[in-house]
């Protein structure tokens, strides 16, 4: 229930922010701190799991 709330109160509605964007700069920049956060989680689970799999203690 308190993550639905709080999920409600973060969406983002990023159509209605480059509608009402200054100026260019403005929407690029709203668009990379939208995506930008996605693209370094996958990165990060892409490099946790190349790590655990590489792992040598874990050789059956």
């Amino acid at each position: 229930m308190l993550l639905n709330f709080i999920l409600f109160f973060q969406q983002i509605n990023v159509e209605e922010k480059i509608k009402n964007a200054p100026d260019k700069s403005y929407e690029t920049g709203v668009i990379i701190g939208t995506y930008l956060p996605f693209v370094l989680l996958a990165a990060l689970a892409y490099f946790i799991y190349y790590k655990a799999k590489n792992r040598k203690d874990l050789e059956d």
